[in-house]
């Protein structure tokens, strides 16, 4: 039987079992899907990971290869330009020569271009899902796979038009049912 280790990813998670909304059929290929990686030799990023749409009753595997495509993380906010923009203004420089620092730094276009991205996609929500989210995700699944860890990753998709984050659930096929926020 499958199950679920470990839930959510970010704030506004969902209040029951992601498991419960599959059908049996999806429910039977995820214990196929767990034991394939039980099988698997070494890490790679050939490893399934599970992409749950809700609203659709889809549930999607994917090679981790191919989760920066299909699932894009949002980079606007870890642009090199505005990490360090922001570090300046932590250490106290002043909003004026933490600018022109970033663009002898990094050149006035280049800031500028992080700058729109950054603003341009204010009004779309990312969802939580991240490239620091996207990178915990890829780390923790190569370490709980060499600690001889059978499990893979879901990631269960917010509604289009919601504020509420991606929650990743990581799916077993023999551990008892066990939740922890890792937000």
């Amino acid at each position: 039987k499958a199950s679920l280790i470990q839930a959510p990813m970010g704030s506004g998670s969902r209040e029951t079992d992601p498991l419960e909304a599959l059908t049996n059929r999806q429910r039977q290929g995820l214990i196929d899907i767990v034991r394939e990686v039980r099988t698997s030799a070494a890490w790679s990023w050939t490893l399934p990971v599970l992409l749950h749409d809700p609203s659709w009753l889809r549930l999607l595997r994917i090679d981790l290869s191919e989760l920066r495509r299909c699932l894009p993380p949002d980079g606007r906010h870890e642009a090199p330009e505005l990490i360090r923009y922001r570090a300046l203004l932590n250490e106290g420089v002043d909003a004026l020569l933490a600018q022109q620092t970033c663009w002898d730094e990094f050149g006035m276009k280049d800031c500028q271009r992080a700058l729109q991205l950054f603003w341009a996609g204010e009004d779309q929500t990312s969802h939580g899902w991240t490239i620091s989210r996207y990178l915990e995700l890829v780390s923790q699944y190569k370490q709980l796979f060499e600690q001889g860890h059978a499990t893979v990753p879901m990631l269960v998709l917010a509604q289009k038009d919601s504020r509420d984050d991606h929650e990743l659930h990581w799916v077993a096929d023999s551990t008892p049912m066990m939740r922890h926020t890792c937000a």
